[in-house]
């Protein structure tokens, strides 16, 4: 069912139901004489031909990105790092040419951003609130992937050129998404390394009045 809702679905069988729609028109107004009713089959397939070029064939196949999909179960690094790779797969195949070079370096950028938090937090000897730590979490289990999905569902000349009703295209909406994820990640890493260092100032005090010089 999921399959045949993806065919049904894809721009380029619309583009031909679409063609096949205004020849049936065409042959009830009487324009196109003895013809059979069997051209509105030849309007669908024209029309799908070159919907096909300007979209992509429809497919019955599950789109590569439809599967970058994780859940929040089990041990927190496992759950993160499985999401984190498939992201990375997915922007290295890049399927159909979708994310431009820029985006795909900042999406990269991103998960190494999220794995070196992941190695931060496990070496910090401070503690990430349990809003912030679910943050964190979701972030690369959630958050991301669903963006990624989101943006590489619209057709791409859609996605550039068109605007959206905030004024932007879908590929500045994304990009403003992976600014406003880069900046959590950055200060989720900024807490992190401030009680770091702030208990690393309460072990050198502790050093000092220990080992200090005596007063006379």
């Amino acid at each position: 069912m999921t399959a045949l809702f993806r065919w049904l679905n894809a721009p380029a069988n619309w583009c031909g139901l679409l063609a096949a729609t205004g020849v049936l028109v065409l042959k009830a107004l009487g324009l196109l004489g003895g013809l059979g009713l069997g051209v509105a089959a030849l309007g669908y397939v024209g029309g799908l031909i070159v919907g096909a070029m300007w979209w992509g064939w429809p497919s019955f196949k599950e789109a590569e990105w439809e599967a970058l999909e994780f859940k929040d179960e089990g041990d927190a690094r496992d759950a993160m790092g499985r999401a984190l790779s498939g992201v990375r797969r997915l922007t290295e195949h890049n399927p159909g040419n979708r994310i431009p070079g820029p985006l795909a370096t900042r999406i990269q950028q991103l998960c190494s951003k999220l794995e070196s938090l992941l190695d931060q937090w496990e070496r910090s000897k401070g503690q990430l609130p349990l809003q912030e730590s679910f943050h964190a979490r979701h972030i690369a289990i959630s958050y991301l992937p669903d963006a990624l999905n989101t943006y590489l569902s619209i057709p791409p000349q859609f996605a550039t050129k068109k605007l959206l009703s905030n004024g932007m295209t879908a590929q500045a909406t994304f990009e403003g998404v992976l600014t406003e994820l880069e900046a959590k990640v950055e200060q989720l890493g900024d807490d992190l390394a401030g009680q770091d260092a702030q208990a690393f100032l309460r072990h050198s005090e502790f050093l000092k009045q220990k080992f200090g010089a005596k007063q006379p």
